[in-house]
C-alpha cells in the first residue's frame, strides 16, 4: 500500500523526519526515499530498497547529509521516491500512494505529445513521476492536483515539498488517510497517526477526501475544500493499519475488538480451552472475542519481530511462503491436548495459515477452531496497491469458486452473501482444505458496524464488490 510522512518547523527537521517515515514502515516494503529543503533552498534526497532491510539501517548513515527546516519521505510498495521537479510553478519534490490503472494508456497520451520520461521502475514508468508531469500542466498546484484527479483512475494521495512548506493532497474518494498533527514548533503530516505522539505532536486534522491544504511551520490552510463522498479502505483496520492508529475518527485496535467480541457473543455452539491470536493483526480481536465468548486469552503463537515482515505483501510465492513459515512460533506447551480457538484478520490466499494450523496440530492441539475477522475476499482490490497480486485467482475463494462452478467469475454475488447456500459451501470448502475444525467469517455487516462509519464512506469492494471510482 504505502505510506508517507512530512513536517515543517521553525527548526531543524531531520530526526522527526527520519522517524516519523519509520513509522510508515509496515505500510510497504519495496522502496524508502526522503528529501529535505536546505536553508540555501536545495534539495537533498536519498531513496534505498528496503526488501531486505529495515528503514532505518539503510537511512541512518545518511542523516548527517540531511538539514533543513521542511522534507517528506515515504515508504513505497512501488516506485522509488521521492521525485524532484524543476518547472514553472517552481522547484518542488512529491511523494504518492497510488495506484494508476490507467498508467499504460496515459503514457502513451503524453509520448504522442512529445513529452519523456526520465524514471522507469520494474520495467514501467515511475508513476509519481508521471504525477508530477500531470501536475505541471496546470497553471497553479491545485489546478494540477485537479488534474490528477481528473485524468488518472484509481487512487492517488500526494505529499508535494515546495520552497513555501508542504502541499497535501488526498485522494479524491479518501481511499487512503491524510492527517494532520501540531508540535511544539511545526506541523507535521502523516498517513499514520502513529507517526506522531512519540515525536510529540497531537493530531489536530483529518484531510478529507479530494481535498488539498498547504501546511507551513505555522499552521495550515485550505486549498481546496473535500468532496462530498468518501470510500476509505476498511482494509486499514482490518489488516494494514498499526493498532494504535486512527483513521477518520476510528481506532484500528478497537475496531478489531469489537469484531471479536461480536463474535464471541454469537459463537456459542463450540467449547475451547482458550483463544488466541495470529499476531500481530490477529490480536485485538482474539482479546475481544475472549471477552465476549468469555474464555481465556493465551499468547499461544507469538511473532519472531526481529527480522520478519508481512506474508502477503511479496510478489513472489516462494518469499511468501517462508515468511509465512519462519515468522510465527507457536508455544507447544499450551497447545498439547487443548481445544482452541485462533483469530486472524482475514484469509487471502491461505499461504500463512496453512502452515499455522499444520503447526497447532503437531504441537499436540486436540480441535482448531479458526474466527476471521472480516468476510471472505471475493474480489481483488482494484484501487489500491492492496497485494502483489497479480490474479484474482490467487485468492483461495476464486479457486474455491472454480472448483463449484468451473468458472471463477460465476455468482460471485451469491458466493458474497453470507450464509447462503453458496456462501456455506464456500466456507466448507475452505475449513476441509486447511484441515480446521470450524471456521467462521464476521458478515460484513458487523465490520461496518467495529468501523463505526456509514457503509457508504467505506470501501469494501474486496468483499461484496460494491465500490465505485
Amino acid at each position: 500500500m504505502g505510506g508517507f510522512f512530512g513536517v515543517v518547523k521553525h527548526s531543524d527537521c531531520v530526526n522527526d523526519l527520519f522517524y516519523g517515515v519509520d513509522y510508515n514502515f509496515h505500510m510497504g516494503n519495496k522502496r524508502g526515499g526522503m528529501v529535505s529543503l536546505t536553508k540555501d533552498h536545495h534539495f537533498v534526497r536519498e531513496i534505498h530498497n528496503i526488501e531486505n532491510a529495515y528503514f532505518r539501517n539503510k537511512f541512518e548513515d545518511a542523516l548527517s547529509s540531511f538539514s533543513g527546516n521542511s522534507g517528506i519521505g515515504v515508504i513505497s510498495d512501488t516506485d522509488a521516491q521521492p521525485i524532484m521537479m524543476h518547472c514553472h510553478l517552481g522547484k518542488f519534490a512529491i511523494v504518492t500512494v497510488a495506484r494508476i490503472n490507467n498508467l499504460e494508456e496515459l503514457e502513451k497520451e503524453f509520448l504522442e505529445k512529445g513529452n519523456h520520461f526520465s524514471e522507469h521502475s520494474s520495467g514501467s514508468i515511475n508513476q509519481t513521476e508521471f504525477m508530477a508531469m500531470l501536475i505541471n500542466e496546470g497553471k497553479t498546484f491545485v489546478e494540477g492536483i485537479e488534474n490528477v484527479y481528473k485524468k488518472i483512475r484509481g487512487t492517488c494521495s500526494i505529499l508535494i515539498l515546495t520552497e513555501n512548506g508542504i502541499i497535501a493532497a488526498r485522494d479524491k474518494l479518501g481511499r487512503t488517510p491524510i492527517l494532520l498533527a501540531k508540535g511544539a514548533n511545526g506541523y507535521a503530516v502523516s498517513s499514520e497517526s502513529c507517526s506522531f505522539p512519540n515525536l510529540k505532536y497531537e493530531m489536530v486534522y483529518n484531510v478529507g477526501p479530494g481535498e488539498i491544504v498547504h501546511i507551513t511551520a505555522d499552521g495550515f490552510s485550505q486549498l481546496r475544500k473535500p468532496n462530498d463522498k468518501m470510500q476509505i479502505c476498511s482494509f486499514l483496520w482490518v489488516y494494514y493499519g498499526y493498532p494504535v492508529c486512527s483513521y477518520e475518527g476510528s481506532n484500528v485496535d478497537e475496531m478489531r475488538y469489537i469484531c471479536g467480541c461480536e463474535m464471541g457473543k454469537s459463537d456459542r455452539n463450540i467449547e475451547a480451552d482458550f483463544v488466541g491470536g495470529i499476531p500481530d493483526s490477529g490480536v485485538g480481536m482474539a482479546v475481544g472475542y475472549s471477552v465476549g465468548r468469555q474464555i481465556p486469552y493465551r499468547r499461544a503463537i507469538v511473532k519472531y519481530t526481529p527480522t520478519w515482515s508481512r506474508s502477503f505483501t511479496p510478489s513472489n510465492q516462494e518469499t511468501r511462503n517462508l515468511i509465512a513459515k519462519m515468522k510465527l512460533i507457536a508455544n507447544r506447551n499450551m497447545l498439547k491436548d487443548k481445544k482452541v480457538v485462533f483469530c486472524d484478520d482475514s484469509i487471502v490466499r491461505g499461504t500463512q495459515l496453512h502452515d499455522n494450523v499444520k503447526d497447532l496440530y503437531t504441537y499436540g492441539a486436540k480441535e482448531v477452531h479458526m474466527r476471521i475477522s472480516c468476510p471472505p475476499l471475493i474480489y481483488a482490490c482494484s484501487y489500491l496497491n492492496f497485494t502483489a497480486s497479480k490474479s484474482e485467482m490467487e485468492l483461495i475463494t476464486r479457486r474455491v469458486i472454480k472448483q463449484f462452478e468451473g468458472d471463477a467469475n460465476k455468482n460471485l454475488k451469491a458466493y458474497a452473501t453470507t450464509h447462503s447456500p453458496q456462501y456455506n459451501r464456500m466456507v466448507e470448502a475452505i475449513r476441509k482444505e486447511f484441515d480446521i475444525t470450524t471456521l467462521k467469517f464476521n458478515p460484513i455487516e458487523t465490520l461496518v458496524k467495529a468501523i463505526g462509519l456509514p457503509k457508504e464512506k467505506i470501501c469494501t469492494h474486496c468483499f461484496d464488490g460494491s465500490s465505485y471510482d
